[in-house]
């Protein structure tokens, strides 16, 4: 008996984890929860499934429990307001998740916003570099601990104001699209660090990555929601945070221009605001037929009714994807088609 308990074990394992899931996990990404979570309650009404659970765990931490591996006690999907990193693909790959379907679902441009009450002003990309990274070139080029306490200290033109910037930690998906469209370019425009870029990457990058940690910058957690409210709260701060609840929230906080450009459904859509990302969901190809309803729920995050330019993703806030590569995200969908390495940058 001992040994056919064994062989039944060993037999178990060569097939694979077997789940008796009848409700989809999802993790991820706070950007993206909000959508995920219209789908996934369009999804229980529509097909009188259970509806998924969706929670928000930041982009980072949702990579992590969904590579962690495959199997009843791992999440199904995950949402991300970034594309997988190689590192994270890699990790899943050693876990044994090892057919991912990547699912583009849309834009998000990236807002820096105040309250409503508070004066109105615009930043550059360097200004707000000037603002927030941890050392910045003096007037000879070398770098020195960042010491601009005011905004008006960075550019005249700018408000009378402390430098109180709220945003989200390492961990999350718009952290790491802020630090690559804003920091990165803004460091970029110091002639004395473009210059270090083409002598030593490695270098430019730990500059441009590494932010103020005198109370300048405030990691204010991964629920952008609070972020909202602390702005209300503290008019004078400014917060990052995605486009999405800018508009969910336009009541209360307004944006600030960046380059000129104000971010706006249109502005992100034609790519004129250039603080903008992709959006992603993740799923595990290796649940499909595991875990009820997963097929379905894909179908219906990619349908027109909720990714059309009509669609209730629209509605949310969602940039939605022009018509080819709304086709293509659909035609990945369709045929579960599975990412490969070489498709990372």
């Amino acid at each position: 008996m001992k040994r056919l308990l064994i062989a039944a074990s060993a037999l178990a394992l060569l097939a694979g984890p077997a789940l008796a899931r009848d409700q989809i996990r999802i993790v991820g990404s706070s950007t993206v929860y909000p959508f995920t979570t219209a789908v996934a309650e369009a999804f229980g009404k529509s097909t009188g499934m259970k509806t998924p659970v969706v929670e928000s765990t930041g982009t980072g931490g949702g990579m992590k429990l969904f590579c962690a591996g495959l199997g009843d006690d791992h999440p199904d999907l995950t949402n991300a307001s970034r594309q997988i990193k190689k590192s994270e693909f890699e990790a899943c790959d050693k876990s044994g998740v090892t057919e991912i379907i990547e699912i583009k679902v849309g834009f998000d441009g990236l807002s820096l916003a105040h309250a409503k009450d508070a004066g109105d002003f615009a930043l550059t990309k360097q200004q707000i570099f000037m603002a927030l990274a941890k050392e910045v070139p003096d007037a000879n080029g070398k770098l020195v601990a960042n010491p601009y306490k005011m905004w008006n200290e960075i550019d005249p033109s700018l408000p009378v104001v402390k430098i109180e910037v709220l945003g989200p930690p390492p961990t999350s998906g718009t952290r790491d699209s802020f630090m690559e469209l804003v920091m990165e370019k803004g460091a970029e425009k110091f002639e004395s660090l473009a210059e270090l870029k083409k002598s030593d990457p490695k270098a430019f990058e730990a500059v441009w990555k590494s932010m103020r940690e005198d109370g300048a910058f405030i990691e204010a957690g991964e629920n952008d929601n609070l972020i909202v409210q602390k702005l209300q709260a503290n008019p004078d701060a400014l917060g990052i945070f995605g486009y999405s609840f800018l508009e969910q929230n336009e009541g209360t906080v307004k944006g600030v221009p960046v380059d000129g450009v104000a971010a706006s459904y249109e502005t992100i859509a034609d790519g004129s605001y250039k603080v903008a990302r992709p959006l992603f969901v993740y799923a595990k190809k290796q649940h499909m037929d595991k875990v009820a309803g997963m097929k379905e729920f894909i179908a219906e995050y990619v349908s027109d009714k909720a990714l059309g330019e009509e669609g209730y993703l629209a509605d949310k806030g969602l940039v939605t994807l022009p018509g080819d590569q709304a086709e293509k995200t659909r035609a990945i969908a369709t045929s579960l088609e599975v990412l490969k390495g070489d498709q990372l940058k």
